[in-house]
């Protein structure tokens, strides 16, 4: 198999990178006033404008030719079509179909899993009216008024980012607490938020056997047992999205209490399936359809808009862009909407445990950087944290722009002052201050001319930083879907075009094996394994003083 960097698309790609590390943004505006219709999409809920991006039609070109080089449309229909694409684990990747709304066969291994996954959708939906109307009731009882969700990683990434998003549009009937830090402190505080006698649990762990969850869950029910007193009560408080039925009925929850996923479901896409039971109980079943509707939009407009106006498939183009030829180690996601505060840390998950690797199918080193660092916080935060570093900083960031039409909540002028601040950034980091207008503006505040002349090098900002802005119409449940689909559709792209398998994470298992060994030294007696140096002398301080 041949490298990416020895199909032409990529070498004219490195050409172009040349040129145009040689231009401006600011003057390739000035140059075309039609720039920003060339380089911008439309579709319902969304207007994507990636015109700040370091890019001229020819380099686009050349993208959307690495497109075709690469074959991602056959990729594409591999993966809608249930075929198995996480190779190294021979799965099959059909998040696709947990939202799939066309009422069309989804097959693997010869079977159509789509009755299987509505099956899933009746029973999460049944389960979230009994509980959200009382009809659900605790060993005393009592209706449940607080969902602890416990889980680790995609198990909590994103029904939390979820919830957090749309918790304006709640009835308040519930409320939802997250615990995913084996950390003591998180649940030690969510439990003393919460009533045994009202409380549901939702333990998701795929195996049941994940560490971080089943300690937390192992705590959770001791402490639950301390008021119910039998174990008898565990059915009726804790519930379980697993696979592992011998599991989940040791620990005390009832078959029909567990909800099942499937092995070609990868925890980082999962919200759409039974994973996304906090979103449910939390907002209702109509919202957490809503969602799935969002996505399903944007999985149909993958699968049918031309690549030139693909926004996923531009999303990763512009990633690959940035990254492999332009020499960005990084890129920023920054949303200008309170709602979405937790979407960088989701998008780190998302796109680094699936693309942070550096060797090809065929198991080669690839020659070329792969993902950047991802990172960011709501923009307003940003601002007054992180933002100069993004002006003036001798590395360059891109970044991603997210705000809304119309917000979650009408206070006076706010949105107005909120989107003011989004836009000007923006144009700021794209064109900057040169030093004729710097000279211009200290002269006009009457500043001696030594004075100037010490100030112009610090107030110097030489733009260029690129940058792509995505107005969503307002962020709601469907709007949530769209943006949550647009990013995994490309970080499917990036791994096609990277060469990579996006869909293993075999960092990740690496550093639970070896926790689970060194767990044992520091619990049981007499148990010692070999390590280096430093980490035996950790271990030893540790021991010695807790």
């Amino acid at each position: 198999m041949s490298c990416r960097s020895n199909l032409s698309s990529w070498q004219a790609l490195e050409q172009s990178a040349a040129n145009l590390k040689q231009q401006k943004l600011k003057s390739l505006f000035a140059q075309d006033d039609q720039r920003f219709d060339k380089f911008s999409c439309q579709i319902p809920g969304l207007l994507f404008d990636y015109s700040k991006q370091l890019i001229d039609e020819d380099a686009f070109s050349h993208l959307i030719s690495l497109v075709e080089e690469v074959n991602l449309d056959a990729w594409r229909k591999k993966m809608f079509c249930g075929e198995k694409i996480n190779f190294t684990e021979d799965r099959a990747v059909l998040h696709t179909a947990l939202r799939n709304r066309s009422g069309s066969s989804v097959m693997v291994d010869g079977e159509d899993v789509m009755p299987a996954v509505q099956t899933e959708l009746d029973k999460i939906k049944h389960f979230t009216e009994k509980v959200r109307s009382g009809e659900w009731t605790g060993y005393t009882s009592k209706a449940v008024k607080d969902i602890v969700a416990i889980g680790v990683g995609g198990s909590n990434l994103g029904p939390q980012m979820a919830t957090e998003a749309l918790k304006a549009h709640t009835d308040d009937k519930l409320n939802v607490h997250y615990v995913s830090n084996v950390d003591g402190v998180q649940l030690a505080d969510v439990l003393n938020k919460v009533d045994p006698e009202t409380s549901l649990f939702v333990i998701s762990s795929k195996t049941f056997t994940t560490s971080e969850t089943m300690t937390n869950a192992n705590s959770a029910v001791k402490w639950f047992l301390n008021s119910a007193k039998s174990e008898a009560a565990i059915e009726k408080h804790f519930v379980a999205v697993s696979t592992n039925l011998q599991k989940t009925r040791a620990f005390g929850i009832a078959d029909e209490n567990v909800f099942t996923m499937w092995d070609w479901v990868g925890g980082r896409f999962s919200l759409w399936s039974a994973i996304g039971l906090p979103i449910s109980l939390y907002l209702g079943f109509e919202v957490f359809s809503d969602i799935l509707a969002g996505a399903y939009e944007i999985d149909e407009h993958f699968k049918n808009a031309p690549t030139s106006q693909n926004i996923p498939i531009i999303m990763a183009l512009l990633s690959v862009w940035n990254t492999s030829f332009l020499g960005y180690k990084a890129q920023a996601i920054l949303p200008y909407d309170q709602a979405l505060h937790m979407l960088p840390a989701y998008l780190q998950q998302g796109e680094m445990e699936s693309n942070g690797k550096s060797v090809a199918f065929d198991g080669r080193t690839v020659e070329y950087t792969t993902v950047p660092l991802i990172w960011g916080m709501t923009g307003i935060n940003g601002q007054h944290a992180f933002y100069q570093y993004l002006h003036q900083g001798n590395n360059i960031v891109p970044a991603d722009f997210i705000a809304s039409v119309k917000p979650q909540k009408v206070v006076d002028k706010h949105h107005d002052i909120l989107l003011s601040n989004f836009f000007a950034q923006t144009e700021a980091m794209m064109a900057g201050v040169d030093e004729q207008q710097v000279r211009k503006d200290l002269a006009e505040k009457g500043i001696a001319q030594e004075k100037v002349e010490q100030l112009i090098a610090h107030k110097i900002h030489q733009g260029n930083r690129p940058t792509t802005s995505m107005i969503l119409d307002t962020v709601d449940a469907k709007a949530v879907g769209r943006l949550i689909a647009l990013y995994e559709h490309k970080i499917f792209c990036q791994g096609i075009l990277l060469e990579i398998c996006s869909f293993d994470q075999w960092g990740v298992e690496l550093g639970k094996g070896l926790a689970s060994a060194i767990e044992a030294e520091l619990t049981q007696d007499n148990v010692h394994h070999e390590h280096d140096s430093s980490t035996n002398g950790l271990i030893a301080y540790y021991k010695q003083r807790r």
